[in-house]
């Protein structure tokens, strides 16, 4: 069928075309502000109202004018990239009357360090992270790291000092007398950024068979199986949990 000589799904098309066209125009008049464009892709008055808010930022280059013990600290630490109010808030107040408005000066765990430092996967490899519960769950984050520099103050002598939980596990399983280094490898930079340098874990079931393989040369009291019929399909930390490895 065709009206004045016209398609009939043409003409369809042509008055659907022309209702999108002028739904699009009221709703450019009535929600596009009018400055829209002037000066680029954007809404120009948007830099105006912009510049007419409250400055509550001061900088870190105000605060290293009074504070430049601190500054010295930070420029040389790990925490070199971060701006000084991002722990200690909007300080431009404190700027102008130093005296009457004070910064925040965060103490618990959790009000700033976690923010950055609690475990999330996602996060950078390398990057330090803990579990709060987990780690020194009964000190302050500045009683061994000081903010402005945060690199420990020595670096820890034993695998407990991070891996508190798993130490406790192994405490009171029959792998008690072993050492961390029994089972893992890891450089001596895994101390210091741990992240960075992975220790290495066994990926064999002949690992544990230096211990617990029939003919092993281990204690006497030490259980052993018959590594080609137990389980030989398994890898026996799929069984045994390697720090509590009762079945």
């Amino acid at each position: 069928m065709k009206l004045w000589g016209i398609a009939d799904q043409v003409v369809r098309l042509a008055i659907l075309l022309a209702i999108v066209g002028g739904v699009t125009v009221a709703l450019r008049a009535r929600f596009v502000p009018p400055s829209f464009g002037e000066t680029g892709h954007y809404r120009a008055e948007a830099v105006t109202i912009a510049a007419e808010l409250p400055v509550r930022y001061a900088g870190s280059e105000i605060c290293a004018e009074c504070h430049d013990d601190q500054e010295e600290l930070r420029r040389r630490s790990y925490h070199r990239g971060l701006s000084c109010e991002v722990c200690h808030g909007a300080a431009a107040a404190h700027a102008e009357d130093f005296e009457a408005q004070q910064p925040l000066v965060p103490r618990a765990r959790g009000e700033a360090c976690l923010a950055c430092h609690e475990y999330l996967p996602s996060r950078p490899t390398g990057f330090p992270q803990i579990i709060e519960r987990l780690h020194n769950p009964l000190e302050p984050c500045v009683g061994c790291h000081d903010p402005h520099d945060p690199t420990p103050p020595e670096v820890p002598s034993s695998c407990a000092a991070c891996h508190a939980q798993i130490e406790r596990t192994k405490a009171v399983s029959h792998h008690l007398a072993l050492t961390c280094e029994t089972c893992h490898e890891a450089a001596p930079e895994h101390r210091i950024e741990p992240r960075s340098h992975l220790p290495n874990k066994p990926t064999a079931r002949e690992a544990c068979g230096r211990c617990h393989a029939e003919g092993a040369d281990s204690g006497a009291e030490i259980p052993r199986v018959d590594l080609d019929t137990h389980g030989p399909r398994y890898l026996c930390w799929q069984c045994h949990y390697p720090h509590h490895p009762e079945a």
